[in-house]
């Protein structure tokens, strides 16, 4: 494995990174909502779920691109 791929793998695994602060901003911003109207939390819920999976699916696509570099797929 030469440098460059070492490099890339470790950029396209950062985007674990960019998927947790996303993902905590988020919650803060559920849980702020939420005890502000706490009887909108069943609706709320939901949407922040889709949300949190979007960005989780991201981190994955970039765990895989590294894992793709590495073995030289």
């Amino acid at each position: 494995m030469s440098l460059t791929t070492a490099i890339g793998a470790g950029i396209a695994v950062l985007t674990g990174l960019g998927a947790g602060i996303g993902i905590g901003l988020a919650t803060k911003g559920l849980m702020e909502a939420i005890s502000r109207q706490p009887e909108a939390a069943n609706k709320m819920t939901p949407m922040f779920l889709v949300g949190a999976a979007l960005a989780e699916a991201t981190a994955i696509y970039g765990f895989v691109v590294a894992i793709l570099m590495i073995t030289g797929q």
